[in-house]
């Protein structure tokens, strides 16, 4: 497997239309296969907000076995980590979890499961036992390649020497990850302790990240500059020192933006040129500079 593997956060968007995907599309249109031409990976969000199936799961197998280096990551879904209800009372959806993607893992296509905790979970006893929870119940790797569990922990409380020690002696990974700034957000550079390095981009766009008043289109609508991808390739690069292999997941979503900079980041970090979207390279013209316009497939 590539040892970089880089790719959005989400791939059902309808700003995408006509930016990212062909408007209209033609018959027989789906994003995973278009999307696989580009990128190695997608994080699957869906999961976040409702159970996975496995019929759904089987169709996506499906359509990306022409690309067999695309992987796929999934975020836990919002019970596992923004609710009070104990794990033990959630072990039906547990187990619903675990057979939605059972034909992902099975192919060995599952790469990562993302435990992403609210901005306010600050470190106590409660939440690491609520992590330990978690490890019991999706720590351990499973399918041919394994699926490991990375925690997306957001507020700084986490990320003193003795919080970092305690998730170092874990069963999981510890996400890097780009916010805007604040004072309770992760430091920029911290140890990420776990298998494997995971770094998820959200965007810097502090104007409305703190806005209550602004809805998910505003919050994650940022484009990363020349000079910010070129020290997020960087940090990139220094996880992959510390790990056989790092994702790197751009949530930066709104318009094809977290298509746009995956692209930039994947020439980057592989020294080599990388194709686009014709459509989108005429929304962002500095993509020309990475590269090569590709048309729609013709299959299509």
């Amino acid at each position: 497997m590539e040892r970089f593997l880089v790719g959005p956060a989400g791939w059902s968007y309808a700003d995408w239309d006509g930016v990212v995907y062909p408007r209209p599309k033609p018959r027989g249109f789906h994003p995973l296969p278009f999307l696989a031409r580009f990128v190695g990976m997608v994080e699957i969000n869906s999961t976040f907000y409702a159970l996975p199936r496995a019929e759904h799961a089987q169709r996506w197998v499906e359509l990306v076995r022409p690309f067999p280096q695309f992987r796929f990551t999934a975020k836990l879904h919002q019970d596992f980590t923004h609710t009070s209800t104990g794990l033990a009372d959630l072990e039906r959806e547990v187990g619903e979890f675990h057979r939605g993607l059972e034909p992902l893992a099975r192919e060995g296509r599952l790469s990562a499961l993302l435990a992403q905790f609210p901005l306010g979970t600050v470190r106590t006893p409660e939440a690491l036992a609520r992590i330990d929870a978690l490890i019991e119940r999706f720590g351990t790797n499973y399918g041919p390649a394994g699926a490991h569990l990375v925690l997306e922990l957001r507020h700084r409380s986490w990320f003193d020497q003795g919080s970092l020690e305690a998730l170092a002696g874990r069963r999981c990974s510890l996400a890097a990850i780009d916010l805007p700034a604040a004072p309770d957000h992760p430091p920029e550079d911290h140890p990420t302790p776990g298998p494997v390095g995971y770094l998820r981009l959200h965007g810097r766009n502090s104007a409305t990240w703190f806005a209550r008043d602004a809805g998910r289109d505003q919050k994650y609508d940022y484009l990363y500059t020349p000079e910010e991808i070129e020290a997020l390739t960087a940090r990139a690069r220094r996880l992959a020192g510390e790990h056989d292999q790092t994702f790197v997941v751009t949530n930066n979503h709104f318009e094809g933006k977290a298509v746009a900079n995956a692209i930039e980041l994947l020439a980057a970090l592989t020294g080599g040129s990388s194709r686009a979207p014709r459509s989108l390279i005429e929304r962002y013209p500095r993509l020309a500079r990475v590269a090569a316009a590709d048309g729609q497939p013709e299959l299509f």
